[in-house]
């Protein structure tokens, strides 16, 4: 019996801006095409989708969810999925990346840890038609509108009516006898408790045995899924975690290199610049200050196969 080819999933980062963790996908090149891709996907913070127009299905995993216009749709990290549009169509589309956790605790002023089950990357996604959840699906709208005409306050804004959003869908999901209960899913992407681990303690020392302890897995057995999924060892994709954070850091603060390379978790500056050059084909100063750069940069070597997508897949 011929073996059943392996499964390919894609993790799409998406680097959002320290004090504004949001960031707005839209306009008529996110046109879903009816070609359903032979790669599911997935990203490292909240995905919300706001369909436009037409139908059809969100697949994730092997789930099928059938979508059509004015539906909004609410997809935790780490869920792997993909959208194609019913035969013959082309629906369109608008999506919001948000670092739910960093925002709340922003806005809120407050170190509470908030209920967050609904957003959890072990629970069903959601999908709120427009006629039966009009509130959230006009939350959703405003969001998308404040970040595409940028007015005066727009981030203040934004953030919000994100926090309305938050807590509209907590109220809903709690509330609602239309909306099936959260449940575990039996097929969460094993890798879920470490890239988490990842995501919140890339700045601290890790090492490989206790993200297989995470996953309930041997080491060896660990490391050999993770570059399966991945496409990179987790020592490598645990520094260009670092390197990414600290690409955001570098154009959005005054922080001196040493600082930024301390705060993202590595031992010294050199190994810092090392790494850096390695993945990004610069160094951190020629980076920040592009405009002195001498020489055309080098293509990034790896971290660039991480990054979010920045038109649909065709």
């Amino acid at each position: 019996m011929a073996r059943r080819a392996r499964q390919i999933i894609e993790y799409r980062v998406y680097e959002l801006s320290i004090g504004f963790p949001v960031l707005l996908l839209d306009g008529e090149q996110w046109h879903i095409s009816d070609i359903k891709s032979k790669r599911l996907h997935f990203h490292n913070c909240l995905e919300i989708g706001v369909c436009h127009t037409n139908s059809g299905t969100l697949l994730v995993r092997d789930e099928p969810h059938t979508f059509h216009a004015g539906d909004v749709t609410l997809l935790p990290q780490h869920v792997p999925h993909t959208t194609y549009s019913s035969r013959g169509m082309t629906s369109l589309w608008s999506y919001l990346f948000v670092d739910l956790r960093e925002l709340l605790s922003e806005v809120l002023h407050t170190n509470e840890d908030f209920e967050l089950s609904a957003f959890d990357p072990c629970n069903f996604i959601h999908l709120f038609k427009k006629d039966e959840y009009p509130k959230i699906h006009f939350l959703a709208s405003s969001i998308i509108d404040e970040l595409k005409t940028q007015q005066a306050h727009y981030q203040e804004s934004t953030k919000g009516l994100l926090v309305s959003l938050f807590f509209e869908i907590t109220r809903t999901l709690k509330a609602s006898t239309n909306t099936p209960p959260v449940k575990k899913r039996k097929d969460t992407l094993v890798l879920t408790p470490a890239l988490n681990y990842i995501n919140d303690n890339y700045m601290r020392k890790i090492t490989v045995d206790e993200l297989a302890e995470m996953c309930h897995l041997s080491t060896t057995h660990f490391r050999r899924l993770f570059f399966s999924i991945m496409g990179s060892n987790p020592h490598n994709f645990i520094n260009q975690t670092r390197v990414s954070r600290a690409c955001t850091m570098l154009q959005t603060t005054d922080n001196a290199i040493l600082s930024i390379a301390e705060t993202v978790g590595f031992v010294s500056v050199s190994s810092f610049n090392r790494c850096f050059q390695q993945m990004i084909g610069m160094t951190p100063r020629q980076y920040r200050n592009p405009e002195r750069q001498d020489h055309k940069p080098q293509r990034p070597q790896s971290i660039v196969q991480y990054r979010g997508w920045q038109a649909p897949d065709l």
